[in-house]
């Protein structure tokens, strides 16, 4: 493949992925918000989140910019179809693009690794009182 082609597929998926971000609604609706999850780095487990919870890897929680501390999201993995309901205790991330930010065992029960961001959909669940 030459240099100008792999150029030209990252620019596309690049761009894909901005549109598929502009597109998301403000979960909390019916709509359900599209973009890359990151993984928690393993150096935060212990310390408070925004909720003032511990966070604790182990744990299916994630960070999200805007919804109610105590909502619960259905993320699904878009390469896999991998589905897992999140509790959201933290605020993040803070790139344009990702969406969530997600413990190692969420990561894992949606079969990817730590060192990876994948696609997801967001879906919420259950709207939390903030607290």
């Amino acid at each position: 493949m030459t240099f100008a082609r792999t150029t030209s597929i990252v620019i596309a998926l690049a761009l894909s992925l901005v549109a598929a971000t502009a597109r998301a609604q403000t979960p909390g609706t019916s709509e359900k918000e599209t973009g890359l999850a990151a993984v928690y780095s393993n150096a935060l487990h212990g310390h408070r989140t925004a909720s003032g919870q511990v966070y604790d890897r182990r744990k299916l929680t994630a960070a999200h910019k805007t919804l109610p501390f105590g909502t619960v999201v259905r993320v699904t993995n878009v390469q896999n179809g991998k589905t897992v309901d999140l509790r959201i205790n933290d605020r993040g991330p803070k790139q344009a693009a990702r969406v969530l930010d997600i413990s190692p065992a969420a990561a894992a029960a949606l079969g990817f690794s730590r060192r990876v961001m994948r696609e997801v959909t967001v879906e919420v669940i259950e709207l939390g009182s903030g607290k």
